[in-house]
């Protein structure tokens, strides 16, 4: 195989490029652009997709399907009637931190935004996630996520009304779930389980978290157990596609 010297680790083998050299006029498009993004460095703005089209004589209809791959990549960004360079994702590790954690780590300031709060009869389909008998009261609690004020993603979380009693009256809906159960309850996490899957958000949550539709979003669905082995919390969280990735540390099974 016909490998460069310079091909950076983790980047796509041959710049993507087929082994037969034939690519869209719009990837070729694209390889331009980020070249450009590079040049201009994180907040600079972008060239319109006039002049986009006439600097690489394409139409600019080629120019906006460039657009979309890097916008949707989260290497652009709209801001106002302009588009300019994003910053680097943010790295969530997949562990026991919380979200608060993780962001702060990253030199970010991490945030939430409380969109409701409340209690219901727990049905069959929760009771077991969260050990509780059907009937018994829940709470949900959903919050946008913030990083440095940007809403970044939604978050749902079901808990046991028995297990955190006065969720509604003595904890800070912007600060960290896990450090209030540890810090006020004495409640320390012991293991989950999570699933990843890619979606699209719903108009309601697109509208939340303040995107497109059309923009994928990482899913995770987390059930989560105290040190003694007992359900403690569900949590759905939506994180933007274009903000965030994931990491992981493996280690060596027995």
């Amino acid at each position: 195989m016909d490998y460069p010297n310079d091909q950076a680790p983790g980047a796509p083998v041959r710049s993507g490029i087929p082994e037969h050299g034939r690519i869209p006029k719009y990837y070729a498009v694209k390889a331009h652009i980020s070249l450009l993004i590079e040049e201009l460095g994180e907040g600079g703005l972008l060239p319109t997709e006039r002049e986009l089209a006439v600097r690489y004589e394409v139409s600019r209809e080629t120019v906006r399907q460039a657009l979309r791959e890097l916008l949707l990549e989260g290497r652009l960004r709209r801001q106002g009637r302009g588009t300019v360079v994003a910053g680097a994702k943010l790295e969530q590790p997949l562990s026991l931190a919380s979200y608060t954690e993780g962001v702060r780590r990253q030199g970010r300031t991490p945030g939430r935004m409380l969109i409701s709060l409340d209690r219901f009869p727990c049905n069959d389909a929760l009771a077991a996630d969260i050990g509780v008998a059907r009937g018994e009261p829940v709470w949900h609690m959903e919050r946008v996520l913030l990083a440095d004020d940007e809403r970044v993603g939604l978050e749902s979380t079901y808990v046991s009304v028995a297990r955190v009693p006065r969720l509604d009256a003595d904890f800070d809906p912007d600060s960290s779930f896990y450090a209030y159960l540890r810090e006020q309850l004495g409640i320390s996490f012991g293991d989950a389980d999570e699933r990843i899957e890619t979606v699209l958000a719903t108009p309601r949550e697109a509208l939340l978290i303040g995107t497109p539709p059309a923009l994928p979003m990482l899913l995770i669905h987390r059930l989560s157990r105290d040190t003694a082995g007992r359900p403690l919390e569900r949590v759905r969280t939506l994180y933007r596609g274009d903000r965030f990735s994931f990491t992981a540390h493996l280690g060596k099974q027995n």
